[in-house]
């Protein structure tokens, strides 16, 4: 970008993320240029993203509105939540910022932005927090409007460039599906979140009384997407089990990209479908190489965005066909157009996953890893991701959870002919209504 103000005396730098600019912004970024000839550090997606939420815009789409502010000079992307590396390259005589870092999480990186300009002489203004804007507030009203599908489905691929790993839970409804949106969880300056959600075949057949072979079928599955769709904005991973024929696989990637959903995933097996987590202890058959990829291409070829993820599931490991076998076929789905690989296994040992990781890298072309760690549940998401794990699926833990507690309160009502017993278990009806967008009590 060419200097706006190439004759002011001193050099001003401003940290931002700008993904929903508000007028506490216009007045940071005047304060600025009354000071001098404005840098506006840009923050990128992967260093929002390493803290909070993945921003709604772009990274380009934020530049593009920021370099269209009058009074600034240039927009240089800060690629961490740290401003150090950027004010040790640029040496500003001014750093600007609002008062409100004075508390909270970010009093540590205030504390460093002052010991670094310390280092050349330079001045740190503050500007009064403007009142009756919040920024955590213009973003929950957006989350209340809602997503379109086109924006929904691009996330995964966005998230999946932006963070180092990310992690997924199930939902079944869309009251899981809320929980999904809204658990959180604040360590320091960082907020832990789930990145999306997996529509799980199990747990959605399992919600509704069957078995899970499928007996759910795509209409009704859909139903359960509608509603979850209805109240949330998270990506979504949809279980598609074996995906059917090459040509109802196509049928169902074109039903997905419309819902606004990211990715499918379809396993490498046929028959009758029966849980992974059965193992050989049931009869179960992992399909012909050259049938899968003939599948996999066949859903690449009827979708309509570039956006939406085909990924190949591996059965392999399951069926005690070996670590080579699941190599072969990871090669295999890749080259047939597989956007992701999912490695499935029911060891409680991740060796074996661990193995399959370190020939993966090796590859000349690589894709999304995905695991389920249902059995080798005691592995920690970092050190997959350390092995080249992109995706962490936490794949029927709701529902898991949900099942114990209701029969307990079933059971409680029986044996006490009455509810009091067990209201420590339960939420209050006004927590109901806060839970629920739209039915909070006035």
């Amino acid at each position: 970008m060419t200097s706006k103000n190439p004759s002011a005396a001193k050099t001003v730098y401003v940290g931002m993320s700008a993904d929903l600019i508000h007028p506490g912004h216009l007045n940071i970024l005047r304060v600025a240029a009354s000071h001098g000839s404005v840098t506006v550090g840009l923050l990128t997606d992967q260093a929002i993203a390493s803290y909070k939420r993945l921003p709604y815009m772009t990274f380009d789409q934020r530049c593009e509105v920021i370099e269209a502010i009058k009074g600034l000079d240039r927009v240089v992307p800060q690629e961490t939540l740290d401003y150090v590396p950027n004010l040790r390259t640029y040496k500003p005589d001014i750093v600007v910022h609002g008062d409100d870092w004075k508390e909270g999480v970010q009093r540590k990186t205030r504390s460093r932005v002052i010991a670094a300009l310390a280092e050349w002489g330079g001045e740190l203004v503050e500007v009064p927090y403007t009142k009756g804007v919040s920024s955590t507030q213009l973003i929950k009203a957006v989350k209340q409007q809602g997503t379109t599908p086109g924006m929904r489905l691009g996330r995964l691929r966005r998230l999946l460039g932006a963070k180092p790993y990310l992690r997924f839970l199930e939902a079944h409804n869309g009251l899981t599906g809320l929980i999904v949106e809204n658990a959180r969880v604040v360590e320091g300056s960082t907020v832990k979140e789930f990145d999306g959600m997996w529509l799980s075949s199990l747990t959605d057949s399992t919600a509704k009384g069957k078995p899970d072979i499928e007996a759910v079928d795509v209409t009704s599955r859909m139903q359960t997407l509608n509603d979850i769709v209805e109240v949330t904005t998270k990506p979504i991973i949809y279980d598609g089990d074996t995906g059917g024929r090459p040509e109802h696989f196509a049928f169902t990637v074109r039903t997905l990209e419309r819902f606004g959903i990211s990715a499918a995933i379809i396993e490498d097996k046929i028959g009758l479908k029966r849980n992974s987590l059965l193992g050989t202890d049931v009869p179960q058959q992992q399909a012909n190489i050259a049938e899968f990829c003939e599948k996999i291409a066949a859903g690449k070829k009827a979708q309509v965005t570039d956006d939406f993820m085909i990924v190949a599931r591996i059965e392999s490991l399951i069926l005690g066909l070996g670590h080579e076998d699941a190599v072969t076929r990871a090669g295999a789905y890749i080259e047939a157009g597989a956007d992701g690989i999912m490695i499935h296994s029911r060891s409680k040992d991740p060796d074996e996953i661990y193995r399959f990781c370190e020939a993966f890298s090796e590859f000349n072309r690589r894709v999304p890893l995905i695991v389920v760690p249902s059995s080798y549940n005691h592995v920690v998401e970092t050190e997959l991701a350390a092995k080249g794990v992109s995706i962490v699926i936490y794949a029927n833990h709701l529902l898991r959870s949900a099942y114990p507690t209701m029969m307990r309160t079933a059971q409680s009502i029986l044996e006490h002919e009455r509810s009091l017993e067990c209201d420590s278990e339960l939420l209050t009806i006004k927590e109901i209504l806060d839970l629920i967008p739209g039915t909070a009590s006035e």
